[in-house]
């Protein structure tokens, strides 16, 4: 098996990881976890649902590149720093990902963190896809 790392121009320049893992034989799509950093690496957006559409579309970014499409998402998995904010918001996030990723929706999980790896990071979403 051999896998083809994917780092695209539009996301943050990746620091011990890569925005997307190709496994060439399988053609499954490893995604790092994504969180609402912009091109220069700072997170952006002061809430979750600002912050949860930013990471969303950081997560499809690095898909597309690979080859991808949201309807090749097997699994999703979301940390948030406040799941009982995550769950007063999910009517919002729930418009926010049919309108970025469609009604194709993987397996997810929701898990509660104490923190990310940034502190401003209010959510964060890692997943696989399997292409074709």
């Amino acid at each position: 098996m051999t896998a083809e790392r994917v780092n695209p121009p539009e996301l943050s320049p990746p620091t011990g990881f890569s925005h997307a893992v190709v496994a060439t034989g399988t053609r499954v799509v490893f995604l790092a976890g994504q969180t609402a950093l912009d091109t220069d690496g700072k997170i952006t957006g002061d809430t979750l649902p600002e912050q949860f559409e930013t990471a969303l579309t950081n997560l499809l970014t690095a898909l597309r590149a690979a080859g991808g499409t949201p309807a090749d998402l097997a699994r999703v998995t979301v940390y948030a720093t406040d799941v009982a904010d995550y769950r007063r918001h999910a009517a919002h996030l729930g418009r926010t990902w049919r309108r970025l990723a469609g009604r194709d929706y993987p397996a997810m999980a929701v898990v509660g963190a104490v923190r990310l790896w940034d502190e401003r990071a209010l959510v964060e979403l890692d997943g696989f896809a399997v292409l074709p």
